[in-house]
């Protein structure tokens, strides 16, 4: 691994690399990407590349790191109002809706690194499984959440929900890239929401 900044400008010229890296493989894809390119875009030179990041699998290695933080710091706000129907369905449309802006394109950021990478490189493969289980740990507190105020019921498997409703959205986000067509993204989640909405209280 590269040497670790230790000034605010090193942190910075690090952060810029990351970031124009991150920028070229969604545009290039990881085989693609060349470290010329990221270093043109990033202003930095193939010194302060080496400097930061052994080679361009060290680098993707943060790519991949960045690319779950960005996928996970996108949906925040959605996150901390998971613990209600409400919020769970605001999370869901807003889902939805990103892939209505996007005609379906683009699928999910780390699902599509994980395709180029994951059966090659395994700490790349690692790191990606990490944001995905960050994901569902959000959508986990959030039932749970539901659960503790009663708007699930006690019998509810938080878990299992959980891990079927990250399902369901890495499924629609597949479907809808492939056929360019958000519906997909809107059965697979109200599926998930019609699972969910069978563990609440009968009133």
């Amino acid at each position: 691994m590269g040497a670790q900044p230790t000034t605010d400008r090193g942190r910075l010229t690090r952060q810029r690399i990351v970031a124009a890296a991150t920028e070229v493989v969604a545009e290039k894809g990881a085989l693609g990407a060349s470290l010329d390119e990221v270093g043109a875009r990033a202003r930095a030179s193939r010194g302060q590349l080496y400097h930061y990041f052994d080679d361009k699998k060290d680098l993707l290695l943060a790519v991949a790191e960045a690319t779950n933080d960005i996928v996970l710091d996108g949906q925040r706000d959605l996150f901390d109002h998971l613990g209600t129907w409400d919020g769970l369905v605001q999370w869901a449309d807003a889902l939805v809706g990103l892939q209505q802006e996007r005609g379906g394109q683009g699928g999910c950021p780390i699902a599509n690194l994980l395709g180029q990478l994951g059966e090659r490189e395994e700490g790349i493969r690692a790191v990606l499984a990490s944001g995905f289980d960050r994901w569902e740990a959000d959508i986990r507190a959030g039932l749970a959440a539901m659960v503790k105020c009663g708007e699930l019921r006690s019998d509810a498997d938080v878990a299992g929900l959980a891990c079927s409703t990250l399902a369901s959205v890495q499924g629609g986000l597949v479907l809808s890239q492939a056929r360019r067509d958000p519906l997909a993204m809107r059965r697979a989640l109200d599926g998930a929401l019609a699972l969910i909405a069978s563990y609440r209280p009968i009133s």
